[in-house]
């Protein structure tokens, strides 16, 4: 590994060594996790730091801060919508319109590309906003206005667009920018969703792997060999890092209410001709990873683009959704089909609250893949493809 900035997942206890007292310089930024169980710090370390570090108990991950950048769709077009569109495809192939849930008393954070506040499809929301990026607050993409329409937009011009239209709150997270972000940024911004009382944290975002082979040729002067070697080792170690980051969301929500995380898989695949597994933050333990559908006919079929190895699948293929200003936009991406699951989860999560007051993780994660179909799939599809199939609302 390189010498350089990492992200170091350490629990937090009075009797163990400081970074400060191991002899590390360059301390960016610490926060943690309520009821301080865990450490969350990006750090220059050395080989010999990093060292140092394992020998330690008490850290659970050590990875290179890699860059992030969104899972761009593979198509996007604005649209105009007529006076007799109800809603959209997707939201009644997920059956949101026949269920009795809106969302109400469930929080939603959505880590991606910002907001456009001002947009008719979120008048009335409570949207709490945490800037990650070093660009102006609002959405400059349009990729997090799509995503965050998707799940709990209000309808526009007379559409549903989205799922969960009456959340409690929407956390809306700022992580990547025009020039993308970085996984330490994602890792705390998790960190942040969760403190904030997020239910279902939604990212539609992946690792940069081309962008850090070329740093590491361009910046660091090694050969593509050696470069795609250590960026190898450097996907790896963030896999681990996500995977220890969702076991420690597990681990709180036993203390209150819980929190699920859902991400894309990725757009790498072009079938039939080859097929790319899911991608990281979504190939972390722990992470739900979200497949994409388009429609043929009378019949669902995964999207050439989608990864596989995949939990769940959604629509994602001709998705309409908000896109800053005031009008509606389509979207074709594992990124669209992300929303959906976190919408649907929404529901769930609702649907628990309201029975028992608090919401149990384990129970929405089992609720979402066993009530996942996969009838109105094509009958040769591979449940490696689309995990348990297309998630599915609660009606009642």
């Amino acid at each position: 590994m390189i010498d350089g900035n990492y992200i170091v997942l350490r629990t937090k206890n009075v009797f163990i060594p400081t970074l400060e007292n191991l002899g590390m310089a360059g301390r960016a930024e610490v926060s943690s996790f309520s009821q301080g169980s865990l450490e969350i710090e990006e750090v220059m370390l050395s080989a010999s730091d990093r060292h140092d570090l394992r020998q330690d108990p008490n850290t659970h991950a050590i990875a290179p801060a890699m860059p992030m950048q969104l899972i761009e769709p593979v198509e996007s077009s604005s649209v105009a919508v007529t006076a007799d569109t109800e809603h959209t495809w997707g939201i009644e192939a997920v059956k949101a319109t026949d269920s009795n849930f809106d969302g109400n008393g469930i929080t939603v954070a959505v880590l991606d590309t910002g907001i456009d506040p001002n947009h008719p499809a979120f008048a009335g929301i409570n949207l709490v906003r945490k800037n990650f990026t070093s660009e102006g607050d609002d959405d400059q993409n349009g990729h997090g206005t799509h995503c965050a329409g998707t799940i709990f937009g209000q309808d526009v011009e007379r559409t549903r667009i989205g799922i969960a239209r009456n959340i409690e709150r929407a956390l809306i997270g700022k992580v990547l920018g025009l020039g993308g972000g970085s996984s330490a940024t994602i890792a705390k911004a998790i960190q942040w969703a969760v403190n904030e009382g997020a239910h279902v944290v939604s990212m539609s975002l992946g690792i940069d792997f081309p962008g850090f082979v070329e740093r590491l040729t361009q910046d660091y002067g090694y050969h593509v060999k050696p470069a795609t070697s250590l960026a190898l080792e450097a996907y790896r170690a963030n896999i681990n890092l996500f995977s220890e980051l969702a076991r420690f969301v597990q681990a709180q929500s036993v203390f209150g209410n819980g929190s699920i995380i859902i991400a894309a898989s990725g757009n790498e695949s072009n079938r039939p001709e080859y097929e790319i597994a899911v991608a990281p933050p979504a190939a972390g333990t722990g992470i739900i990873a979200v497949g994409a559908l388009g429609q043929e006919a009378n019949t669902l079929t995964v999207a050439k683009f989608s990864n596989t190895q995949v939990d769940i699948s959604a629509p994602g293929v001709g998705v309409i959704s908000a896109i800053p200003g005031s009008g509606l936009g389509s979207k074709s991406g594992t990124s669209m089909a992300t929303p959906h699951v976190a919408g649907v989860a929404t529901l769930w999560a609702q649907r628990q609250n309201d029975t028992t007051g608090h919401v149990n993780r384990e129970l929405l994660i089992s609720q979402l893949i066993a009530t996942a179909t996969m009838e109105p799939l094509e009958s040769v599809t591979q449940a490696e493809d689309v995990g348990a199939g297309i998630v599915q609302a609660p009606i009642n």
